[in-house]
């Protein structure tokens, strides 16, 4: 990319697209698209049609998308599916039509087998049985992906899925009906601090790991790739046509372990209590990030320093 080159960020407000705009613009990028969602669903075809049309961006980060923990995924299964199907249906047809250099998918490793061997390898995609609590997302990201490289076998784009782990950051849902975990403990351990609890109640065992990155890490990754001209390099990718790259730190840690941690860093004193009448999710997700660090790139902002920024964040905005 250019530092003129127009560039369309989708769910520039959210918690992936927030943090790629504040790198393209760190960066010096200045020719940036928005549209929030009243002026452009991306779940409606003509209005997707129109802003393309309108616009012509030169390059895609697809972040929007409908997101959310287990609470989220059991509780609204039917937007799941209809909302991420229609908005990359929408933009990455789009982009197709409209002559998009490149762009740049965001999956996410909790659409990878329940039991995959571990660490998950991109090759380890639909070889297993999904994670039931979210499987309506989890096919729907997958038919992205798969859109992706059958419009890349078809019409030579270069639409790119790429594969995060779980995470965390400015502008995370704090929500605790519709948050990820780590948000969840961070507004939980803080608001039992204030109202001077005894003890918080933490769903399952605890004993689920899960790795975790930082957003500002994902957004410079996402940058890396899209600048990143690697269908010449047949070592890291075999087939040109299907891109995938997992990103994320290659380190895990216990739920429980990650308890702790905010525990510690929000200055709660009481007790952790697991409720284990609550589902644990799949038992563990780490990512293989060889084919990442084989191009070059790996994640920077360590667990307690990430935590740390985003509980500052909560405080300053909450």
């Amino acid at each position: 990319m250019e530092l003129n080159s127009k560039i369309f960020v989708a769910g520039h407000r959210g918690l992936v697209g927030s943090a790629i705009v504040r790198k393209l613009k760190k960066t010096g990028f200045n020719n940036l698209i928005f549209k929030t969602s009243s002026e452009a669903d991306l779940r409606n075809p003509g209005k997707v049609k129109k802003l393309f049309e309108e616009e012509k961006p030169e390059y895609v980060f697809l972040a929007a998308a409908k997101v959310g923990g287990i609470l989220a995924n059991n509780t609204y299964p039917a937007e799941f599916i209809y909302d991420n199907l229609m908005i990359q249906n929408n933009v990455i047809h789009s982009s197709y039509l409209n002559n998009v250099k490149k762009l740049v998918f965001l999956g996410s490793s909790c659409i990878y087998p329940k039991l995959a061997p571990q660490p998950m390898k991109e090759e380890y995609l639909m070889t297993g049985e999904l994670e039931p609590t979210n499987s309506p997302y989890a096919v729907a990201k997958i038919a992205g992906i798969e859109m992706c490289w059958s419009y890349n076998r078809q019409y030579r784009t270069k639409f790119i899925p790429i594969m995060p782990t779980n995470l965390y950051g400015p502008n995370d849902n704090f929500n605790l009906e519709t948050s990820h975990v780590m948000p969840a403990l961070i507004r939980k351990f803080h608001e039992a601090k204030t109202n001077k609890d005894k003890k918080v109640i933490m769903w399952g065992t605890g004993s689920p790991k899960r790795e975790f990155l930082h957003v500002d890490d994902l957004a410079d990754a996402s940058i890396f790739i899209m600048n990143k001209d690697f269908y010449d390099t047949v070592s890291v990718l075999p087939d040109t046509q299907k891109p995938l790259f997992n990103i994320g730190t290659g380190k895990e840690i216990t739920i429980r372990e990650l308890a702790e941690m905010i525990k510690d860093i929000t200055g709660f004193k009481g007790e952790i209590v697991n409720d284990e009448t609550k589902p644990d999710g799949t038992p563990r997700k780490l990512l293989d990030v060889s084919r990442m660090e084989t191009l070059g790139w790996k994640a920077s902002v360590s667990l307690r320093e990430g935590i740390e920024s985003s509980y500052k964040w909560f405080l300053e905005k909450y």
